[in-house]
C-alpha cells in the first residue's frame, strides 16, 4: 500500500502583493514523520472548491490552528475588529470539509482552530475571549519567548474516562501546550467533550457516533510530536486510523474491478 494523503486546508497569507495559500511545516511535518501520512494542502478559496473531489483522493483530513479565528457571524454572532484576524477563504473550505469528512467516516483531527472549526461547523458557539471571564484562566500565549517557550508544555487537562483520548493516552491529567484566545462557548449537539482544562474550559472532544477516529484538541501536539509521548500518541493513532481507512478503501476498489 502506497503511503495514505490526508487533506489540510491551507491558510490565506498576503506578502507583499502576492496571496499565498500554505500550511505550516510543523503540522505538515508531524503528519509525516509521526502519523506517516503525506498531506494535500487544499487552497483557501471562498467560492468553488471542490469538496467532492478532494476527499474522494485522500484518507484524512487534519484541521490545523492558525493565527486567525472564525467569523463570528458563522456561529449566529456579530463580528467586532477585536475579534480578528479572519480568512473568509479558509472558513469557506474548512466547514463544509469536517461535515462531510464525518459524514463519509474520513478519520478527522482538528487542532487548535480545527477544533472551533469542528464545533462551529457542527452549530456550536464560541468564546471570543476566554481570558475576560471572571472564572477563566489566560489561556494566551506568552508575548515573550521565543516559539519553543511559548509552545513548551506546561498546563494540565484532564481526560474523562470512556473516552477516545481515555483509550489513546488514558484518563485523568495530562500536561500539553494550550494557547489560545477563543474556546468553545456551547458545545454543538453532535460533539462529546473529551477533555477540560483546570478552569473547565473545553481542551478536547469527539464526534458523537461517528464511524471513525474523529477528534478535537484545544491544544498543539504537532509542536513536540516527535518527543512528547502523549504528542506522538495522537498523532501515532490518527494515522493508524488513516491507514486503516485506506486499506478498507484499497478493498472496495479491488471489489469493485
Amino acid at each position: 500500500m502506497s503511503t495514505p494523503i490526508i487533506a489540510v486546508p491551507a491558510d490565506t497569507k498576503v506578502m507583499g502583493e502576492i496571496t499565498w495559500h500554505s500550511a505550516q511545516q510543523q503540522y505538515v511535518g508531524a503528519a509525516m514523520d509521526v502519523a506517516g501520512v503525506m498531506s494535500l494542502i487544499v487552497p483557501a478559496y471562498a467560492e468553488g472548491a471542490d469538496i467532492d473531489a478532494v476527499l474522494d483522493r485522500v484518507e484524512g483530513v487534519m484541521i490545523t490552528g492558525a493565527a486567525s479565528n472564525v467569523a463570528p457571524q458563522l456561529y449566529g454572532k456579530q463580528a467586532e475588529e477585536k475579534d480578528g484576524p479572519f480568512d473568509p477563504g479558509r472558513d469557506a473550505v474548512t466547514l463544509p470539509l469536517i461535515r462531510q469528512a464525518i459524514s463519509r467516516g474520513i478519520p478527522l483531527l482538528c487542532i487548535c482552530r480545527g477544533i472551533q472549526e469542528l464545533n462551529v461547523a457542527l452549530d456550536g458557539t464560541l468564546i471570543s475571549e476566554v481570558h475576560e471571564l471572571d472564572d477563566r484562566h489566560d489561556h494566551r500565549e506568552p508575548d515573550t519567548g521565543n516559539r519553543d517557550e511559548k509552545f513548551v508544555i506546561r498546563q494540565p487537562v484532564f481526560i474523562k474516562e470512556g473516552t477516545c483520548l481515555a483509550d489513546i493516552l488514558g484518563a485523568g491529567e495530562v500536561m500539553v501546550n494550550s494557547l489560545h484566545r477563543q474556546a468553545i462557548g456551547d458545545l454543538a449537539p453532535k460533539l462529546a467533550v473529551e477533555a477540560v482544562a483546570e478552569d473547565g474550559t473545553v481542551e478536547a472532544v469527539s464526534v458523537i457516533g461517528a464511524t471513525n477516529f474523529a477528534v478535537g484538541v484545544q491544544w498543539h501536539p504537532e509542536y513536540w510530536a516527535r518527543t512528547d509521548s502523549a504528542s506522538r500518541k495522537l498523532f501515532e493513532a490518527f494515522g493508524d486510523a488513516v491507514r486503516a481507512f485506506a486499506r478498507s478503501k484499497d478493498g472496495v476498489n479491488a471489489a469493485a474491478q
